[in-house]
Formats: C-alpha cells, sequence, structure tokens
C-alpha cells in the first residue's frame, strides 16, 4: 500500500478521490449491493443534480491576506469537532461491506467527527454508543408504537447519544427500479442472479461468513422470532408510521433530553416549523436522491434556509457531497456542518477496516488545502470566499 502523509493524516495514494473509491467497491462487492447503495429512485435525475449544482457554487481566494494557519475544527452542539463534516446515517451498511458500521462509527470517534446511527442499520445503538464511547448519535425512524419509540429514546439516552435525529423525508418507500430489480425492494427476496454475483466476489461473502448475515441490530427486540423475507417486509410497513407532522415531533421534544434535530428539510416552510417546535438544528436532505426524483437538488434550498434562518437554528446538509471542495461550497453556502453517507460507505466497501479512516483523512487533506489555497482560516469564514457575497 502507498501512503500519502500530509499534516499527520494518511491515505492509501491509490484512491486519492472519492470516485476512486467507488470504481474500487464497484469491484468488490455484489452488483445488488453496489446498486443499492449507488443508485437514487426513478431516474436518477435528482441524484445527479445533487452533486452538479453544488460543483456550480464558486469561490474567490484572498492571496493577499495573511493566513498563517487554517483550521478545521468546527464547534456544533457545543462540542468541537475536528472537521465540519460527519458520517450520514445510511441503512443496511452490513450488506454493502460487512461490519461496515462498526468501521466507520470507530474511525469517525478516532477523527472526532460525528457518527449518525441509521435505525435500519446493521448495527445496534448500543454497539455504536460503545465504540464511541457514547459520541454517536442517533437517526430514529418514528415508529407506528409510542412505546416503541418511547423504548428507542430511552435507549438512545442510557447509551449517552448526545444527538436524536428524526427523519421526515420518508413518508413512502422511494420507487427505486434498481433495487427493484435486485429484489431489494420490501419483501425482499434472494434471486438466482444475486446468488451468482455473490459466488463472484469471493472478499465479500468470506467476510460475510466472518461477520454473519446483516441483521436490523437496533430493531431485533421488537421482531418477531423466526420471520422469512415476505413477514419482513410486512413487519417494516407496519412498524413504521413514515410521516413526520409536528404532532409527533412534540412528545419527542418533551422527552428527549439531548439535542434534537430533523433531518430531511428542504423547504423553508418547514425550516420554520422546525424552530417553533423548538428543534435544535435541521440537515437539509432529500436523502441522496432516493426518495423525490422531480425535487430540487440540496444546495438550493439550503442556501435560501440559511440566509433566513441560519441566526435561529444551526442549519446543516448532506446529499450531493463527494469532495473536499464539496465541503467548502457548501458550507460557503451557509450550512453550519455537512454530512456524507455514500462517500464512506464507498470507502469501507473498496478498503475494509482501513475505509473509514481513509476516507476521513482524504476529505481532510482535500478541505485543508481548500482552505490554505483561498485564505481561509476558520472553517465559519467560508461564507466571505463565496463569489458574489
Amino acid at each position: 500500500m502507498r501512503v500519502h502523509k500530509t499534516n499527520n493524516l494518511e491515505y492509501n495514494t491509490k484512491y486519492p478521490s472519492i470516485e476512486d473509491l467507488r470504481t474500487r467497491a464497484k469491484q468488490r462487492i455484489p452488483r445488488f449491493a453496489f446498486e443499492y447503495l449507488d443508485g437514487g429512485c426513478n431516474e436518477e435525475v435528482n441524484l445527479r443534480k445533487n452533486t452538479s449544482e453544488i460543483r456550480e457554487v464558486e469561490l474567490k481566494p484572498k492571496y493577499l491576506n495573511a493566513n498563517p494557519n487554517s483550521s478545521l475544527k468546527t464547534e456544533l452542539f457545543g462540542h468541537e469537532y475536528d472537521a465540519p463534516f460527519g458520517i450520514a446515517p445510511v441503512g443496511l451498511q452490513g450488506l454493502m461491506w460487512p461490519n461496515a458500521s462498526e468501521i466507520l462509527a470507530k474511525a469517525a470517534f478516532e477523527h472526532n467527527i460525528p457518527f449518525i446511527l441509521s435505525t435500519v442499520t446493521t448495527c445496534s445503538i448500543e454497539k455504536a454508543s460503545e465504540l464511541t464511547e457514547g459520541k454517536a448519535w442517533f437517526q430514529l425512524y418514528h415508529p407506528t408504537e409510542n412505546s416503541v419509540r418511547d423504548d428507542m429514546i430511552a435507549r438512545a439516552q442510557a447509551a449517552e447519544c448526545p444527538v436524536l435525529v428524526l427523519l421526515c423525508d420518508v413518508p413512502t418507500f422511494g420507487f427505486r427500479p434498481k433495487e427493484i430489480k435486485n429484489g431489494l425492494s420490501m419483501p425482499p427476496k434472494m434471486t438466482m442472479n444475486n446468488v451468482l454475483q455473490i459466488l463472484g466476489k469471493p472478499r465479500w461473502a468470506m467476510e460475510t461468513l466472518v461477520h454473519g448475515q446483516p441483521n436490523f441490530e437496533t430493531l431485533k427486540p421488537y421482531m418477531p422470532k423466526n420471520l422469512n423475507l415476505k413477514h419482513l417486509g410486512l413487519f417494516m410497513d407496519k412498524l413504521f408510521s413514515k410521516r413526520m407532522p409536528e404532532e409527533k415531533i412534540g412528545p419527542i421534544r418533551d422527552r428527549w433530553k439531548g439535542k434534537l434535530v430533523l433531518k430531511g428539510v428542504a423547504t423553508e416552510e418547514d425550516a420554520e416549523r422546525a424552530i417553533k417546535l423548538g428543534l435544535d438544528g435541521i440537515i437539509v436532505s432529500n436523502h441522496g436522491g432516493r426518495q423525490l426524483d422531480a425535487g430540487e437538488s440540496t444546495i438550493k434550498p439550503l442556501t435560501r434556509i440559511a440566509e433566513k434562518y441560519g441566526n435561529q437554528i444551526k442549519v446543516m446538509m448532506d446529499s450531493g457531497i463527494r469532495s473536499g471542495p464539496d465541503i467548502a461550497r457548501t458550507m460557503a453556502s451557509g450550512a453550519d456542518f455537512t454530512f456524507m453517507g455514500r462517500s464512506f460507505m464507498y470507502g469501507a466497501a473498496a478498503l475494509g477496516k482501513t475505509g473509514g479512516d481513509h476516507t476521513i483523512s482524504l476529505l481532510k487533506t482535500q478541505l485543508q488545502q481548500v482552505m490554505h489555497q483561498i485564505g481561509c482560516e476558520r472553517t465559519m469564514d467560508f461564507p466571505n470566499h463565496l463569489v458574489g457575497n
């Protein structure tokens, strides 16, 4: 392995971009797993727009300014993180690469960036907390039954999760043709084609044998025993109420003692409602282009929401960010913090247990270079370098 080291950050020089990691991940995992990770809904228009429209944002350098130091450190909810980005919640991480949730949680902790655990991924709340010494955030899919909701919240509080993230942008399952073809819709099914794909990826298959078949670990206490695939789909559909209207948020705000964030905000109207409901932050997101193909890319509402409400609530963003310059563009557009899902999963699938560390180090290095280049001393100063400001 060739290693490049800058500012004590090491990464494998064979994969100096997220696109390189994506290419390697595609080679290492079965096609059905890669297409689940990589794909969007319908014609994948918004999936492509997310990144392309971020990259329309331009930054201006200030070369004659004195700029002896540029720091990635960023304060969020009373904690100083070592970079202004974190790992977004991703479902079924262990399907795409065995033990991926644990790999990424551990790397996030070691690099002092936030890791958000999804309700429907393959690691439990308790395990994520153990790996991060109580620093993992938890993203809640709202259960239909209040007793399940309250139990999940109690588990997250017992695990010392500092932030609870409520998901509001999945009122229906997205229509994703690739997942339907591959049998990864609900209920899932294993086709002969999928079996042949597994046989063609022996390293993935071996790692899956070592770590075991991926399961919804956080949901295990609520699942009937010995569910077959058909009944798993029915159970999942029954377990979650999907929509997140205002009346569901109030009881959670009353019960949750930590910071509360709403993820999936795409309009100024919902941002204003979040403020009135007493939330501490919002994540502007379109679920990585996996839910509404006819919607806006994330950078456009982010810019409007940050300008209008940025002094009233923490405004963050995910969906479409694939590089250090993308992080810089997003923060220059008004984001207080950024999150990425696919980028980190590409890293885990490409490089296994070193993938999380590699991806974080790579993004830190890229972002640090941008800051030095444009003369930006602190991450909060990025808006001063936005062309047009």
